[in-house]
């Protein structure tokens, strides 16, 4: 058996036990890190066992293991390294303090420098540790909401979670500064005075678009999924945030409007109507009788009316004489609000004023020009003409 003698020899400044510690805390924390991360883990999720079902225990895991292995490996090096007492004891630099009446140097060692970085890096896992939950409730949440018909929820989680994201990084900000850097944040805080202002000055944009994103969760002039058009954009709400709103327009790019703009600006909630309406105005010739007019038109009216996909209060009527035919107006709404459906009634109705427009010997006009002149013409000249207009 190794004498007790043995362990107390010093090598390099520490003795053999502290570099048997050394290499038997930080061998178990590698060893076993994975192990216990996904245990913790585990046993973490039995606190939001009633929030959640069996199912998402595997979302848990995943999303906590990595950030508490993160932290077992530091912890575990900063106990590893703390059983050593060389070179940790040596001074890199001093400082001047005032104790009492007089000053003081004070030594800054190694070991200091390396429990602030490490103390630094920990509350950073921790607090990441915290958002990989705040991650996994909206997830929850996220999946409660899409089984209801409300869609308001939909819109309310992401926003949540973006607000209890911002409060904890601010708190895990301010406690590095306090714990980390020996701030006293209630001073920082209380003697910002003219700066606050200032920031606050810098910050109104800011400021405006976060209280535009309440005033769209009070308001609720649309929520996640509505087809929206504002500021010449259409398209159909993703998400609402804290600055901003994201749409997904039709030719599939995501436009990000302020949310600021989308209060103030003119919107419209393409979702909410009941109906879509065609308007067109077609030309016919000016060979077109009176009467075959008449006939069109009622026709045209007649057919709008009587199909399956429009409304009741569809028209036709003759508007204007255009300088190349006679203008027919033709209005109606579309009751089918999906767009596919949409366009195939369009098709159907404008494939069939071509057909009525057929049947009741007209044709559609096109811009064409006629000149007159009162010079007589000789036949030869009208030979000549043609020639020329072949050529």
């Amino acid at each position: 058996m190794l004498d007790s003698t043995f362990f107390d020899q010093v090598f390099w400044g520490n003795t053999v036990k502290a570099y048997f510690l050394f290499g038997g805390i930080l061998f178990l924390g590698l060893v076993f890190k994975n192990i216990v991360s996904k245990l913790l883990s585990r046993l973490l999720f039995r606190l939001f066992r009633n929030f959640s079902n069996q199912s998402h225990n595997d979302a848990f895991v995943a999303l906590l293991v990595k950030p508490i292995e993160i932290f077992i490996l530091l912890s575990t090096l900063y106990l590893s390294i703390n059983q050593l007492k060389h070179p940790l004891e040596v001074a890199v630099f001093h400082y001047s303090k005032l104790i009492g009446k007089t000053k003081e140097l004070i030594p800054v060692t190694i070991g200091d420098c390396v429990d602030r970085i490490f103390l630094f890096m920990i509350i950073l896992s921790f607090f990441w540790i915290v958002l990989r939950i705040i991650d996994f409730i909206s997830h929850v949440l996220l999946y409660k909401a899409s089984l209801t018909e409300n869609k308001a929820d939909d819109q309310l989680v992401p926003f949540l979670k973006e607000l209890f994201k911002t409060i904890v990084i601010f708190i895990g900000f301010f406690t590095l500064l306090g714990f980390v850097f020996e701030v006293n944040v209630l001073t920082l805080i209380t003697g910002l005075g003219i700066g606050g202002i200032a920031i606050a000055l810098a910050a109104k944009e800011s400021l405006e678009n976060l209280i535009g994103s309440f005033t769209i969760f009070l308001d609720k002039p649309f929520t996640v999924g509505d087809l929206v058009k504002v500021d010449g954009v259409e398209g159909t709400v993703e998400k609402v945030g804290f600055r901003s709103t994201r749409i997904r327009t039709s030719e599939k790019t995501m436009a990000t409007l302020p949310n600021r703009g989308m209060i103030d600006g003119v919107l419209e909630n393409l979702s909410l109507r009941n109906s879509r309406k065609v308007s067109f105005v077609i030309g016919l010739t000016y060979e077109t009788s009176s009467d075959s007019l008449r006939k069109i038109i009622s026709e045209i009216e007649s057919y709008i009316n009587n199909h399956q996909g429009t409304s009741d209060d569809g028209n036709a009527s003759f508007k204007s004489f255009g300088d190349s035919g006679l203008n027919v107006e033709v209005n109606y709404f579309v009751t089918e609000l999906n767009a596919t459906q949409f366009l195939k009634i369009r098709q159907e109705i404008n494939l069939e004023i071509m057909d009525i427009v057929v049947r009741n010997k007209s044709d559609f006009a096109y811009p064409t020009q006629r000149l007159i002149s009162d010079r007589p013409v000789a036949p030869g000249d009208k030979e000549e003409v043609g020639n020329d207009a072949t050529d």
